[in-house]
């Protein structure tokens, strides 16, 4: 017997993207569920070959449900999880309602699968911030190796994280360039257009926006509460795929040829990294691909065993849906989770 799963905001980019992953990886479910808010009852999103009618989840039945997927955002989220996880599915939910909770696994499978164990406190999972995702696939073998003191992380994050508008607000103005028309702004503070934004999500008191906070937490709650982290996160207008430059402090002695070396081998990253023109990974190459691509790997000679990289990922893949399927792979493939119906 396969699963019975939830896709819940079927209709955004990253609910859309979880029913192609689903399909691609050949996930074992008999059946696969697409639900939005009421308003978008009746869109039609597609799975594999197949055409997916969107169900309202306001009137849904979950207590057949094994896995729910939740891409909806936080709010509905904060209301929603609960009561579909009282309904015995378990919730792996993309927003950042529960990434803090003590209660609830913050997972990224390449790193921390075996925390997905502690979800039976809540029946929720929790998909962490789409940058700090590919930055912990690619710190966790070099932590592994020499153990991680301190990272510095400047983001360079496509429109894409902010959702279908912000992706139609970059094409909207970069026409508007050309074509000499007024540039409309609504989804972010400045232009995005030719242009780049300092600023992802609310400042907070220290000065530090919320993006930059949730960078740090995340990274100690999956990786090590030890490690000092600081962030600046910057809006560029590329439309798929997030860069971050990276600079690390280690305890112990890396070199960038060791560094090469175990990050080739370390489960989601991809090492390309030519010291020549074109010899590394940029958004475009990564969108539409799983892997963490890492390039520009050498000594940071400002501090003691110091090194610096750039990482390049999909957001909607790596940082939000492919995790999310990774998860409900875990879950499925180390027994932690029967089908309902075989149960019954």
């Amino acid at each position: 017997m396969g699963f019975k799963v939830a896709c819940v905001g079927a209709t955004g980019n990253v609910g859309r993207e979880m029913l192609n992953i689903l399909d691609e990886r050949a996930f074992p479910a008999d059946e696969v569920v697409a639900l939005a808010s009421r308003r978008s009852q009746g869109t039609e999103v597609s799975f594999g070959d197949r055409t997916l009618k969107v169900k309202a989840l306001e009137n849904y039945d979950f207590s057949d449900v094994d896995i729910c997927l939740m891409s909806a955002g936080g709010e509905v989220s904060k209301e929603w999880s609960p009561r579909i996880a009282a309904q015995g599915a378990v919730v792996i939910d993309n927003s950042s309602a529960w990434r803090y909770d003590s209660d609830v696994p913050l997972i990224v499978p390449e790193v921390n699968a075996d925390a997905a164990a502690g979800f039976t406190k809540r029946n929720i999972i929790a998909n962490p911030n789409c940058s700090t995702a590919q930055l912990v696939v690619a710190l966790k073998p070099l932590h592994d190796a020499a153990t991680i003191k301190r990272v510095v992380v400047s983001t360079y994050q496509s429109v894409s994280g902010a959702g279908k508008d912000a992706m139609d607000e970059l094409f909207s103005q970069t026409k508007s360039v050309y074509t000499n028309d007024d540039l409309v702004t609504k989804k972010f503070p400045k232009r995005i257009a030719f242009n780049v934004i300092p600023q992802i999500d609310v400042f907070m008191e220290d000065g530090y926006t919320k993006e930059e906070w949730k960078m740090v937490a995340e990274t100690k709650k999956i990786l090590d509460p030890k490690i000092r982290l600081t962030a600046t996160c910057v809006r560029v207008p590329v439309f798929i795929s997030h860069s971050e430059a990276v600079n690390i402090e280690f305890e112990k002695p890396i070199t960038p040829d060791e560094a090469r070396e175990i990050l080739r081998k370390a489960p989601g990253c991809l090492v390309i990294d030519k010291r020549e023109p074109g010899g590394y990974a940029t958004p475009y190459e990564a969108a539409g691909e799983d892997a963490t691509y890492i390039s520009r790997i050498r000594e940071d000679a400002t501090v003691e065993n110091g090194l610096a990289f750039w990482c390049v990922s999909d957001n909607l893949r790596k940082g939000a849906a492919l995790n999310a399927i990774q998860i409900a792979e875990v879950l499925v493939n180390r027994k932690l989770l029967q089908p309902k119906k075989k149960a019954a």
